[in-house]
């Protein structure tokens, strides 16, 4: 069975590390320890309603079509609280995603990837879906956990959802759930290795990852994502 097909069957499907490297290309692989680099240097989400200190994270926006990818200018990122009761129902304006990650091959390797695999599997698709990229870092401690998803199995209020392992250093636990909308268990697994990443449908599963905390208490637990998720662009999104 394809990703696609798995994807179109499940709601869901999973890469392995060399599996997404190869999809991304021989650039993207050369070049992705330069890109994990970048999340070295990410900003503390201060958004956090519980008040956690425990994520990092920089964002970006694009337009996505098959005859291009265009960088959006700089834009908050919203959620209702329908989909996040936690942080939602704010203009979160975090800090950017700089140019050379955007422009990065791994970026784009991603968003095309994402492409190829979604675009036929979405009915009347948009002339150009809007893609939303957010570099996380989940950081814990013996004394404090990191809450990947501090809202709890969710969706995320778009059409598609990517998340691609990037590095995991000294972590406990960390374990992705997929759940169907009853709540009933699609799937448990832990992305362990740069380039394991999981593609879901939004419309048809909720997903959620366990909080982190370190293998070895006296050295922080840190595990870096990169999300980019689809869907159709609305009124509140910025122009190409």
């Amino acid at each position: 069975m394809s990703a696609r097909e798995a994807l179109a069957a499940d709601g869901f499907v999973r890469f392995e590390g060399p599996e997404t490297l190869a999809l991304l290309g021989a650039e993207a692989a050369t070049s992705f320890k330069t890109f994990a680099d970048s999340w070295n240097d990410l900003p503390l989400d201060g958004f956090m309603a519980d008040g956690g200190r425990y994520r990092r994270r920089r964002f970006a926006a694009f337009a996505v079509s098959p005859d291009g990818v265009a960088r959006k200018p700089h834009q908050p990122h919203w959620q209702s609280r329908d989909y996040n009761p936690l942080n939602g129902g704010v203009q979160r304006w975090f800090e950017p995603v700089t140019e050379a990650i955007a422009d990065h091959p791994v970026t784009r390797g991603v968003i095309a990837a994402g492409l190829e695999l979604f675009q036929p599997l979405t009915t009347d698709p948009p002339p150009a879906w809007h893609v939303e990229l957010h570099q996380f870092r989940i950081e814990a401690r013996a004394d404090m956990a990191g809450q990947p998803t501090p809202e709890g199995a969710h969706r995320d209020g778009v059409d598609w959802v990517m998340v691609m392992l990037v590095d995991r250093r000294n972590v406990d636990s960390g374990v992705t759930d997929i759940y169907a909308p009853d709540g009933a268990s699609l799937g448990s697994f832990t992305l362990t290795a740069p380039g394991d990443m999981v593609c879901v449908d939004d419309h048809r599963v909720l997903h959620g990852v366990t909080a982190i905390r370190p293998l070895d208490p006296s050295q922080p637990a840190i595990r870096d994502v990169l999300v980019a998720t689809f869907r159709r662009p609305d009124a509140r999104d910025g122009q190409a």
